[in-house]
């Protein structure tokens, strides 16, 4: 390939690309209005995210090592600037598909988003009472002079840049004021029924706080009033020299993410640029930094609105995740186990019996001890409070707790916190190493002797996530694999060098290894003129030494389909490079989470199930788990369920083109339509 043609693409823009998909299911007509306007959300949570975490890091490595080539052969600056131009022109859609598509469809079925200029008497009344009764104390204006010097702004917060004129009560000369909405109040409110002709009508805080601005200023002109919002470096630095107590110096950390760098400011695209360029110079950017956009500056706060507006006709058809008759809610869910292992693939089916599991262990006098790890579970969960029973009735409860999981530390702390309370074990894992692997491990007194149970996953121990996420959680009792968790927990907690693993492969120690074997192997049977075959499925692809090895693979003639929902770096169908393998991305309702890697293995195949993506910190800077599938009714159903029929999704598969963009699958002449989310939604509706 050419220089101008690495053979590694752009991380970040292949980040945003991901964001291009999701931003489609906002512009598609065959989803539901309501879900439209859910989807354009999550790209804004989902940006946010890019600039508080990979466009920090890009700012951050511009200014150490700005003549370092990235991975992908460009200087940070020059990734900077292609990624700021792709991000402006997302953020620029995003706009043009809110105010010109989904406002007037939304309109034309009842639902409205009132603008101060169309307020009736009645809706400028009500608008009036709530701002005097839930807004006006607690407003603290901050005008800016020496004396009050621009206040520290919290991180993504809504704030108001207002120009004054006249003289206050101290006979200071008007100039600028900071109002900082309250973040406990809504930023989007629905007003009464019968203020709005019987239609769901709501109305922005942003539109409450401008239109009584001039109250706050008393005796004063307002000149203008400009909503802005900066978002920060939100990346957490703990560095191991400086702890003692880990989770002391997280807490620490939580307060400063507040107030890290700022690394990008909106502003309405009324805001004139005197005024943008004043705050500009506050947070110190640039004006590539600046995002003017027409709506409020914050779109990931109207995800609430679909919840409000009582309109089922507008969102998808609900489903009701199956339980497999074997777990019914009168079994003893050892007694099943100890027969067969169990697969559970959510949120097809429920995550309940996960529940139930643990729930068992805590109240069961057989069960001795239990461990598990929690990386996200969210702030209610009945998996953290079954550990918390269990260790007061006096079992040896062992809770390995991510500390670091990027936007869930407090989460995380604070579960910690309880557990302790309860008389449990807790440990926070290995410094610089994030414990991600997804695990529990129950020992139970069975005639005698201890037998070990484990439940393995692909995703994380999050009742509401597990509704909305795809993915797989193995329950057990074989006897190697119960060891080897065992034997993971035991690394973990203690010290030592690593342990011979008897079938399952872990991060930091086997599994990149593993890895790089398995496409070695079928590399081999290809040049042999042998069957050879790799599908993998995944969240992202960014380990060069596996994107090299598969390319290897694919000159040797090993056919390989790779289903990565987001970031991939390597280049599909490149002539003399990769054409033998093919990428493809699925975007539908439910958020593909699972990862499952298949390899031919000369005709008796390979499965495994991971809580790892193919990245270098999955790899090299976490400790996972990538588990062995040995059942051939299981492996057969994760085969067809997870593999083959995202392969024959002709409905919310993307194909990716060399160049990294992606175009959506076709539906060939005389090929049934498949989706496979749908498919399997209904499906298992009926077991």
């Amino acid at each position: 390939m050419s220089d101008t043609q690495p053979h590694l693409l752009c991380r970040e823009l292949s980040l945003l690309a991901f964001n291009r998909r999701v931003l489609a299911q906002a512009q598609d007509h065959r989803i539901p209005l309501l879900e439209r306007l859910k989807f354009l959300c999550i790209v804004s949570s989902n940006l946010d995210e890019f600039f508080e975490v990979r466009m920090a890091w890009l700012r951050r490595t511009c200014v150490l090592s700005p003549h370092t080539p990235l991975a992908n052969g460009d200087l940070p600056a020059t990734v900077v600037a292609n990624v700021t131009a792709e991000a402006h022109s997302i953020i620029a859609e995003q706009y043009r598909l809110f105010n010109e598509e989904l406002i007037p469809a939304l309109r034309e079925e009842g639902i409205y988003f009132y603008p101060r200029r169309d307020w009736s008497a009645e809706q400028q009344q009500w608008v009036a009472d709530y701002f005097k009764r839930e807004l006006l104390p607690i407003l603290t204006p901050i005008g800016l002079d020496p004396s009050h010097p621009f206040p520290r702004l919290l991180n993504k917060s809504l704030n108001f840049a207002v120009e004054l004129e006249g003289k206050d009560a101290f006979g200071r000369t008007g100039g600028m004021a900071i109002v900082q909405a309250p973040r406990i109040l809504p930023r989007v409110l629905k007003m009464p029924k019968e203020l709005c002709e019987g239609h769901d009508g709501f109305v922005f805080l942003s539109s409450i706080l401008h239109a009584h601005a001039h109250t706050l200023f008393t005796g004063m002109t307002v000149k203008g009033c400009y909503q802005f919002r900066l978002t920060r470096n939100s990346d957490l630095s703990v560095e191991e020299e400086d702890v003692k107590n880990l989770r002391t110096a997280i807490v620490g950390e939580l307060r400063d993410r507040q107030y890290g760098e700022g690394v990008r400011l909106e502003v309405a695209d009324n805001c004139p640029a005197h005024v943008y360029d004043f705050l500009l110079s506050q947070f110190q950017l640039g004006h590539d930094e600046l995002y003017r956009v027409n709506g409020p500056v914050n779109l990931v706060r109207l995800m609430a609105v679909p919840d409000m507006a009582d309109r089922a006709d507008l969102k998808f058809s609900p489903y009701y995740p199956s339980i497999p008759k074997i777990l019914n809610k009168n079994r003893v869910l050892f007694d099943v186990i100890r027969k067969q292992d169990v697969l559970l693939y959510h949120p097809y089916q429920s995550f309940e019996p996960t529940v139930r599991l643990i729930q068992q262990a805590a109240k069961d006098p057989q069960v001795v001890a239990i461990k598990m790890t929690i990386y996200r579970t969210g702030s209610n969960s009945d998996l953290v409070k079954a550990l918390m029973t269990a260790a007061v009735a006096g079992k040896q409860v062992t809770v390995v707790v991510e500390l670091m999981a990027r936007f869930d530390e407090e989460t995380n702390v604070n579960w910690a916190s309880q557990l302790e309370a309860a008389g449990a074990h807790v440990v926070y894992g290995v410094f610089g190493y994030k414990i991600h692997a997804k695990m529990a491990l129950i020992v139970r007194r069975e005639e005698g002797i201890l037998k070990r149970y484990a439940h393995l996953g692909t995703g994380n121990y999050h009742q509401g996530t597990s509704r909305l996420y795809t993915d797989l959680g193995l329950m057990t009792c074989d006897e190697a694999i119960t060891a080897d968790v065992n034997t993971v927990f035991m690394e973990i907690t203690g010290l030592g060098q690593p342990n011979h693993l008897r079938k399952i492969a872990q991060s930091p120690f086997t599994l990149h290894k593993m890895l790089l074997d398995s496409i070695e192997r079928e590399q081999t049977a290809a040049l042999a003129g042998k069957p050879a075959r790799i599908i993998a499925k995944m969240n992202a692809l960014v380990e060069p030494t596996i994107v090299d090895a598969l390319y290897a693979a694919s000159q040797a003639g090993v056919s390989i389909d790779l289903i990565v929902r987001g970031i991939c770096v390597l280049r599909p169908g490149v002539p003399g490079l990769s054409e033998n393998i093919r990428v493809r991305s699925i975007v539908g309702r439910l958020l593909e989470h699972a990862r499952v890697f298949y390899f031919e293995h000369g005709g008796e195949p390979k499965v495994w199930i991971s809580s790892a993506d193919w990245m270098g910190r999955n790899l090299f800077r976490r400790v996972e788990t990538c588990t062995p599938v040995e059942n051939p009714q299981i492996k057969d159903r994760i085969i067809r369920e997870t593999l083959l029929l995202a392969l024959a999704d002709n409905q919310r598969s993307w194909l990716m083109q060399a160049d990294g963009s992606y175009v959506r699958a076709p539906i060939i002449d005389g090929e049934d339509v498949v989706n496979m989310q749908e498919i399997l939604l209904q499906e298992y509706a009926s077991h």
